[in-house]
């Protein structure tokens, strides 16, 4: 029996008391509608805010530079935010950068891939990747560290991130100092224990996993590749070090926390942060939510250890750059 937060529980009312419908049930258009009507928690201030974007394989993809304090040389989270790979933007998400952006103290570069079903697989993992490349090719101009990249995503973001890291260890591409995955939709199981506890949410249930993954890579569960479905990769080594973050009540839970025990047994230094009382998608909460700032508190502390510690490896120096 789950004790939610007390903030939790006010929320998951409200939600009941307006009527809100799993998504699978309100449909393509009426999720979409929801998420971006989503009243935004505050967040931290940045230093700098600006809109980029960049050729991608596919088209335009627009770019979110989060900056929290002055100064060149700042280590950089390329970001993906979640959504189910069928909805988000720039906007809906731009709290989650922001807290992240400050308890890193990172650059944070949100990118808005191309959502399902109008873009199915591999479109946002094909932007996801090249996006990487983008940052690290124009780290110069962006003010930001070409040898401290790191990659994040929450939800079906946390996806993208993981394949992204798969991606980069075997076609090549830079380095990466970190991934760090939020209650990321790693797989297609539906059996597994949280699965079958949290069918019916709160906020995300079963159905609605199995809908999204399927407006995104299709019904036909043979055709899947690990970079689609990253739990389906047979070796974990030689990735980047993990923060790998769950929430209790979420039916994605424990093939987030499978995933990130196989990373540990692979030889990845990885951090397993399971946060009690909460359901999927609380960072989005942010200061709304206790647990989230304690979880940002942590994501952060961690964060910025692996950043400083690769500073101290590769023994560089960058003209202008303030020590972090």
């Amino acid at each position: 029996m789950v004790l939610f937060d007390p903030e939790v529980v006010a929320s998951l009312e409200a939600m009941k008391a307006a009527g809100i419908r799993p998504y699978h049930e309100l449909g393509i258009e009426a999720t979409r509608k929801l998420m971006e009507s989503a009243p935004q928690a505050p967040a931290p201030e940045m230093a700098e805010v600006r809109d980029l974007a960049f050729p991608g394989p596919h088209g335009t993809v627009p770019l979110r530079l989060y900056r929290p304090r002055p100064g060149p040389g700042a280590p950089v989270i390329v970001y993906f935010h979640g959504g189910g790979m069928i909805m988000g933007t720039l906007d809906s998400f731009d709290g989650l950068s922001r807290n992240l952006a400050a308890a890193c103290d990172a650059v944070v570069v949100s990118v808005e891939y191309r959502l399902a079903p109008e873009h199915r697989y591999p479109v946002a993992n094909d932007e996801a990747y090249e996006a990487v490349r983008w940052v690290h090719d124009h780290a110069g101009e962006l003010g930001v560290d070409a040898s401290r990249i790191a990659v994040a995503g929450d939800s079906a973001g946390g996806s993208l991130a993981a394949a992204t890291a798969l991606r980069i260890r075997d076609e090549g591409g830079p380095s990466l100092v970190a991934q760090l995955l939020f209650y990321a939709g790693l797989e297609r199981a539906v059996d597994r224990p949280s699965m079958v506890e949290f069918a019916d949410g709160p906020l995300l249930t079963r159905a609605d996993v199995v809908w999204m993954k399927e407006l995104y890579l299709g019904p036909d569960q043979a055709a899947d590749t690990v970079y689609g479905t990253p739990a389906l990769a047979e070796d974990l080594s030689e990735l980047p070090d993990a923060v790998v973050v769950t929430a209790e009540a979420d039916p994605l839970r424990d093939g987030v926390e499978d995933y990130g025990r196989r990373l540990r047994e692979a030889g990845v230094p990885t951090a397993l942060l399971r946060y009690p009382g909460v359901c999927h998608g609380f960072l989005s909460r942010g200061s709304r939510l206790r647990r989230a700032g304690t979880a940002f508190a942590e994501i952060g502390a961690l964060t910025r250890a692996k950043f400083t510690a690769a500073l101290s490896e590769t023994g560089e120096t960058q003209e202008g750059r303030t020590p972090r």
